[in-house]
């Protein structure tokens, strides 16, 4: 049975010149609790559809896991939520920011933020694949269309979209494609198309999967360009099928042949 993410709403259209209503789709935002080996670690507020992606992009995010050999197996359960089993040490509360996220993921630990990070993987992507891996990364789903509430994050490689995920949080649809990379459903070594801002934990999150392109169809802040150029990550902010202002790693943007 396919889950829903959106359901119709009535609302009054008022203008200075009449008065009628009208059904809408609205997204629904549900909350859910993600559990690691049985111990409450966060909750946020999610679009209710890949979760068991959301579950290990969430903890990835928060730094309690690094890498896809520590995961074991996610569950999503119907009492709300999210239960990941992982090969990891003692879980310890993190000292974490909380950054300008929304939700529960809004914050990362002070310590992934400051340490050291490993160069990206070797990938490069030309203008001829940047063109369609924007289209159809803003038209994967009608959802955002229909709701206008949604964000998206889409993965190109190998000449086609690997996967799409969309949240009503930037930072959740993220997670949902870390997750996936945890999972074995994507590759890092991938191009990753977002439509939400390039803050300094979206950046992070990327850096440490050691994904090397990212891109977003609006702005960046001043700490996830200064976090894109410490990992060596390529970072496109503003990108049209046309156009792309890359602030790092303009290497990896091979300009088509005339």
């Amino acid at each position: 049975m396919t889950t829903p993410v959106s359901m119709l709403y009535r609302s009054t259209i008022i203008t200075p010149d009449d008065v009628r209503e009208v059904d809408e789709q609205v997204a629904i935002e549900t909350p859910f609790t993600v559990m690691l080996n049985e111990e409450e670690i966060g909750s946020s507020m999610v679009l209710p559809v890949d979760l068991e992606e959301f579950g290990a992009g969430f903890l990835f995010g928060r730094g309690y896991l690094s890498s896809p050999e520590e995961l074991v197996e996610v569950w999503v359960c119907d009492d709300g939520r999210i239960s990941v089993f992982a090969d990891v040490a003692e879980i310890k509360a993190r000292d974490v920011i909380i950054t300008s996220g929304c939700g529960g993921t809004g914050a990362i630990p002070r310590d992934m933020l400051e340490g050291t990070l490993t160069p990206p993987l070797d990938y490069s992507i030309s203008f001829a694949e940047i063109k369609p891996f924007i289209r159809q990364a803003l038209h994967a789903s009608p959802l955002g269309h229909r709701t206008h509430c949604v964000h998206g994050c889409g993965l190109w490689a190998d000449g086609e979209l690997q996967v799409f995920f969309e949240d009503v949080g930037r930072h959740n649809a993220v997670d949902k494609m870390l997750g996936a990379i945890l999972l074995g459903r994507a590759p890092a070594r991938a191009a990753v198309f977002t439509t939400g801002r390039l803050t300094s934990d979206m950046v992070l999150k990327c850096a440490r999967m050691r994904i090397p392109i990212l891109i977003s169809r609006t702005a960046p802040s001043s700490l996830g360009i200064a976090i894109a150029a410490r990992a060596g990550l390529t970072l496109v902010a503003y990108a049209k099928p046309e156009r792309l202002n890359v602030f790092c790693g303009a290497e990896r943007i091979v300009r088509d042949s005339k």
